[in-house]
């Protein structure tokens, strides 16, 4: 249509207000989506608005000039008085002294030996008679995943992951999937809550995507799309989504999504027979890969974390030391 704004590029922003309705009604010129909220249940969703392209250039083999070098290499076992410092119980000076006086055991067995290694994951470490752990630091990653990268920790072929393109002392893993063929944004961590909770369908979480399909996408098939109650397959009934055209090309739309099935993106548009050639994800929780490469990793800003957390509803500082 004529006289269509364009929107502008996607920015991290808070939850949005869900009280307020997205369509635009009949007769009306089109308005900028703004970065107040889109109703979850909102029956009509489907906007005829452009967008411009935020995606980024070509895709980069693993280098280390794109890894988030946060610190070295995990190690199987640290040295006693390390884990002993990390616990809490004592600086290394001075938990070098408790494990000359006898006061540490490992496995039961008392050892005032300097510089034995010790297992964090599997030995059972006493101090003064009381267990002790190392108190785990959680990282938050956001990674612009390449296109042929799997979304897992291992893979038992021998493909390239997405653990290629990350490097943290820390053991961290995906939240949440991208298929190997799907580029965009994907957070890693070790925080098994904040996961949980992202990928869980009450707490909404919006996902963008950017989809190339492979004939122009007629706008009856786009408001049957928006307004949801689309059969998937497999017992699957979409919700209602966010459409919006990019470009001025009825190929290239944005959708945004709540619920997070299994390929929902690609087999929503399968069931009107679109062939879905490219999928980007732009942003997901308000957080975009705007200004990364593919394949370049980055740590999350503590006001990301922060706003990650409050949208789900845990507590900002209860795992994350600003």
């Amino acid at each position: 249509p004529t006289g269509i704004k364009t929107r502008p590029p996607s920015r991290s922003h808070p939850p949005r207000d869900s009280s307020r309705s997205s369509f635009t009604r009949a007769g009306e010129r089109p308005a900028l989506r703004k970065s107040s909220s889109r109703s979850s249940a909102a029956p009509h969703a489907f906007e005829f608005k452009i967008k411009k392209d935020s995606s980024s250039s070509k895709i980069e083999k693993p280098s280390l000039k794109n890894k988030v070098l946060t610190e070295a290499p995990t190690k199987e076992t640290v040295r006693l008085n390390r884990f002993i410092a990390s616990a809490g119980v004592a600086a290394r000076r001075k938990a070098d002294e408790l494990i000359s006086r006898g006061k540490v055991t490992v496995n039961g067995k008392i050892v005032k030996e300097l510089g034995v290694q010790v297992n964090p994951n599997t030995d059972h470490v006493t101090v003064d008679g009381k267990t002790i752990s190392m108190k785990t630091k959680f990282v938050y990653l956001l990674l612009n995943k390449p296109k042929d990268a799997i979304s897992t920790v291992k893979d038992e072929t021998d493909r390239n992951t997405v653990m290629n393109y990350v490097n943290t002392r820390e053991r961290v893993y995906p939240i949440g999937r991208l298929d190997r063929n799907t580029t965009g944004v994907l957070f890693l961590t070790n925080d098994g809550d904040l996961t949980a909770r992202l990928t869980h369908p009450k707490y909404n979480i919006e996902r963008e995507y950017h989809v190339t399909l492979d004939k122009p996408l007629n706008k009856v098939d786009a408001q049957k799309i928006a307004e949801g109650g689309v059969d998937l397959g497999e017992g699957d009934i979409s919700s209602s989504v966010h459409v919006a055209f990019a470009h001025d090309d009825p190929k290239d739309v944005y959708v945004v999504i709540r619920e997070g099935k299994y390929h929902e993106v690609r087999r929503l548009f399968e069931a009107f027979h679109y062939d879905v050639r490219k999928l980007d994800r732009t942003m997901f929780a308000g957080i975009t890969h705007r200004g990364m490469k593919r394949g370049e990793s980055r740590v999350l800003t503590p006001k990301e974390i922060r706003d990650l957390k409050k949208i789900v509803g845990l507590d900002a500082g209860s795992k994350f030391d600003f």
